[in-house]
């Protein structure tokens, strides 16, 4: 379709992971002091290390042939060290490093003596861990580098399950502010969705809405060739693996909080297990509904948010959006293609000094953003039944 970004372009930024429960991890988060952020107040660059050494942390982070790559692009990060399960991947994605005088020291789980995640960890020069692992094992290594008091900011999604990211969320108040966890979402910082919410905010009340991302997977794509992509352990597939940045762009757009959802699933790929087709009907706390559709197993490309509020529309196509005024003429806005990676960094290396946590990358808008589609997967595999929202802010 005319006007679409490249079919490449729409998967590569994106694969680069009780009720009572969830209102008390909510109200833990607005009502506890603000956490005090302790990374040096020099003019050093702050020290950090890579936890993973995969496909997506060498292209996001350390290739300088790759559009962005965020930690070499860093003026204040310091890359001290790369962790990842084998020695060969952790020389791998240090051999990318651009950065004269900085040569990372490496670790990993068969380094031997001294070259353990936890004797990285115990390093007084790193203050800060950057977390881009397989989605299962991502909670426990979040949960070490945080007892270690390390400043942490993980991939999404925040954990396999809504369930598993109470939890983590729960043990990380429990720590007492000790060090930061933030989640990396770079929709958030991309900026056609940041000029759309910020116009989104000025159209009234929400009444209509329309997410269409339809791309396809292919069996002998890069991001297929990861074992744990292509055999996945965890619900959703790579409709969670991907779908979790069209999520969070969707929420952008939301001015009311989801209430409930009725969805269907399908796997319509031999090759895409469980699922790769969403098909959902979401309603607001207005009243207000609208439809969200993913697929990962298409051979149609789009990737398209339309919003519709009392004062006019938002539609983001692509790199372009336009804003409608009820009774006035469309305003189109085109904007240079980013993954919006460098930018989340940035933000998150800037919290770190300035010592206030940036609320793009809170953990619990991160669990909003897997609990969205989590309630989609479960209607479907109850043939559409209604599903109520709980952690929805």
């Amino acid at each position: 379709m005319e006007g679409n970004p490249p079919l490449e372009d729409i998967i590569t930024p994106v694969f680069s992971v009780l009720s009572e429960n969830c209102r008390h991890i909510q109200s833990t988060s607005q009502h506890s002091p603000a956490v005090s952020v302790s990374v040096s107040t020099n003019m050093a660059p702050i020290g950090v290390a890579l936890i993973g050494g995969g496909l997506f942390a060498k292209q996001a982070h350390m290739d300088a042939e790759a559009p962005q790559p965020a930690i070499m692009k860093a003026d204040n990060l310091a890359l001290k060290a790369i962790y990842s399960r084998s020695l060969k991947s952790a020389q791998e994605t240090a051999s990318l490093n651009t950065r004269s005088g900085q040569d990372p020291d490496l670790y990993s789980t068969d380094s031997g003596s001294g070259k353990s995640l936890d004797d990285l960890l115990a390093r007084e020069d790193i203050e800060a861990v950057i977390i881009a692992l397989p989605i299962p094992s991502q909670p426990e290594h979040i949960k070490a580098a945080l007892a270690a008091g390390k400043h942490v900011i993980a991939e999404k999604p925040i954990a396999p399950t809504v369930a598993d990211g109470k939890k983590l969320i729960e043990y990380y108040h429990g720590l007492g502010g000790k060090a930061t966890f933030s989640v990396a979402e770079n929709f958030r910082y991309k900026p056609s969705f940041d000029y759309a919410a910020t116009e989104a905010a000025k159209l009234g009340k929400l009444q209509h809405f329309s997410v269409r991302v339809f791309y396809y997977i292919s069996a002998d794509s890069k991001w297929y060739g990861t074992a744990w992509r292509a055999k996945p352990e965890f619900q959703g597939g790579f409709l969670l693996d991907g779908g979790v940045h069209f999520s969070a762009a969707a929420r952008q757009l939301l001015t009311e909080k989801p209430v409930d959802v009725a969805a269907f699933t399908t796997q319509t790929q031999p090759h895409l297990p469980p699922i790769d087709t969403v098909n959902a009907v979401i309603r607001l706390e207005n009243g207000a509904s609208g439809t969200y559709q993913q697929t990962c197993g298409s051979n149609m490309s789009t990737s398209v948010f339309q919003f519709g509020y009392e004062k006019g529309s938002v539609v983001v196509d692509g790199d372009k959006v336009t804003v409608t005024p009820w009774d006035g003429e469309p305003s189109v806005k085109e904007f240079e293609r980013t993954s919006g990676v460098v930018e989340e960094i940035e933000a998150w290396a800037k919290a770190l000094v300035e010592g206030t946590p940036d609320k793009r990358q809170s953990a619990e808008e991160a669990l909003a953003d897997l609990e969205f589609l989590e309630l989609m997967f479960e209607s479907g595999l109850n043939g559409g039944e209604s599903k109520k929202y709980e952690c929805q802010l």
